[in-house]
């Protein structure tokens, strides 16, 4: 331990060398600007610098790539908040609360309250992925393919049941999520499914694309419905000295506490990602609210809950991958590519032969995040909040160009906008109908999890449907399942005896 606590503070020179400072400024304002252009993410960002990042130090490259990471995760909660539009996937959850109280007239302080639980979460990820990656990594090991299928449909029973006022209604939502995540060619058999002969699809949807759709192209079309009512939005931007950070950070702390854990024991498990943490530790702070019901109305613990999980999953996320290879997530996958680029090999070996290398990202990961508080809290309001003044005349058919551009960009593919104009009007539909979203979307996120590890259960024991429930891990797991499906029937006869 000693010899690990040396090391990290032998990086720490290195890290604050003026290459390196600039590196990651560029890097978290890139990463704000990308997270806040819907259909734009912290992995196209990161995959895009890496060719540009031959001839630099390897520590300023990855000070740019944790400052884009740290930077983008934070920048999605800006039009979730302000236009209702997740800029990132896990920024999702962020929308539940975060535009409710920009429609109250605070879009100042929510972008405070993401601000500043994005800079908690992603410094206590980044201390974490310092002083205990060797000892976290154990617990992925207690991990097989049985146990990672009951996390997802463990993941899949609670946000469905959970979210909304209809359970039923969140179940067929996240079975929908199940069936676009099918769309494509069987890894397995190579058999179509759900293609229609339709060439485009047999490597599936882009979640972008159904993202999109879902979450962009309702909110202008209700912009265009409101018109004819309203012309513009007058939203206050302006903060108040209630609005402070002293002065909220007393009630914020336990969210903070609970979601920094939830977003690091996320992180850890490969294949999961800031969504999942994003989503449990929202459903985990209302679970333990005095006042769960005002959850989805503008509760600022429920931003301060979405964006803190959110970051806490992204330096955890590397724990895997630079101890183990094992990426947890698919931006660790691309600054593990970075890594390989620069000649340094994910593993031990990285630990031992160029470590500081290895504890100077972790400074940045944690230096990133620090700079969210000044960086963030600042420039995102002044340069972006304003959005919210422009004429809806205006801004829908900004937000239809923006979405449209960012789409054709994935593959140049006017298919590919075709099919997110699409699941625009499911996603207005099912908007009129009180459906939850988000159950589509974790059950795209979670589907591809579920079905390759319950195959490879399978496969590995020969069929043998006992496998699924070998371990008191998976035991445990199903239970939980099991808990939270049930706990809707709970309430029905609970309400029955009431009456």
């Amino acid at each position: 331990m000693t010899d690990t606590i040396a090391a990290i503070f032998h990086a720490l020179p290195y890290v604050l060398e003026w290459q390196n400072l600039l590196g990651m400024l560029i890097g978290v304002f890139s990463g704000m600007v990308v997270g806040a252009l819907p259909g734009l993410t912290a992995t196209m960002a990161i995959a895009v610098l890496i060719p540009l990042t031959f001839a630099m130090q390897p520590l300023v490259a990855l000070g740019m790539m944790a400052g884009i990471y740290n930077g983008a995760m934070y920048g999605g909660s800006i039009p979730a908040i302000l236009l209702n539009i997740p800029g990132t996937p896990p920024s999702i959850v962020t929308t539940f609360d975060g535009n409710p109280l920009a429609q109250q007239g605070r879009a100042a302080f929510a972008m405070k309250v993401a601000c500043w639980s994005s800079a908690v979460g992603g410094a206590v990820s980044a201390i974490s992925l310092m002083l205990f990656a060797p000892p976290l990594v154990k617990v992925t090991l207690l991990f097989g393919p049985a146990e990672y299928f009951w996390v997802g449909v463990f993941g899949l029973s609670a946000i469905a049941v959970l979210l909304g006022k209809d359970p039923i209604k969140g179940l067929v939502a996240g079975l929908l999520g199940l069936m676009f995540g099918a769309v494509g060619s069987d890894v397995v058999t190579g058999a179509d499914r759900f293609v229609f002969d339709q060439r485009e699809l047999l490597d599936g949807i882009n979640i972008l694309i159904i993202l999109t759709g879902l979450y962009a192209v309702p909110p202008a079309l209700r912009m265009v419905e409101k018109k004819i009512v309203d012309i513009s939005q007058k939203i206050k931007i302006e903060s108040g000295p209630e609005d402070s950070f002293w002065k909220n950070v007393g009630q914020l702390i336990p969210t903070w506490i609970r979601s920094s854990l939830i977003g690091i024991w996320v992180g850890i498990l490969p294949a999961t990602g800031g969504s999942m943490a994003a989503f449990i530790a929202y459903n985990e702070t209302k679970r333990v609210s005095d006042d769960p019901d005002s959850f989805g109305k503008g509760n600022p613990k429920g931003v301060a809950a979405a964006e803190c999980g959110n970051n806490a999953d992204n330096a955890a996320a590397m724990i895997p991958a630079l101890v183990l290879g094992v990426p947890g997530s698919g931006v660790a996958a691309v600054i593990l590519a970075g890594l390989l680029v620069h000649g340094l090999q994910p593993g031990p070996q990285l630990f031992r032969n160029t470590p500081d290398i290895a504890y100077g990202f972790m400074w940045q990961m944690l230096f990133t995040s620090i700079v969210l508080f000044a960086f963030g809290g600042t420039v995102s309001i002044k340069l972006f909040a304003y959005v919210m003044r422009l004429p809806q005349t205006v801004l829908a058919p900004m937000i239809l160009s923006l979405t449209f551009v960012g789409i054709y960009a994935l593959s140049n593919n006017m298919f590919n906008c075709w099919l997110m104009l699409g699941f625009g009007v499911i996603g207005y539909v099912l908007n009129r109908v009180h459906f939850p979203l988000a159950p589509i979307v974790l059950g795209l996120v979670l589907g591809d999890m579920v079905e390759k590890n319950l195959r490879l259960t399978l496969l590995i024991n020969q069929g043998d449907p006992t496998s699924l429930v070998a371990s008191p891990l998976s035991w445990l797991l199903v239970t939980l399942s099991l808990l939270v499906l049930g706990y809707p029937l709970y309430g029905y006869f609970r309400d029955r005896r009431a009456h």
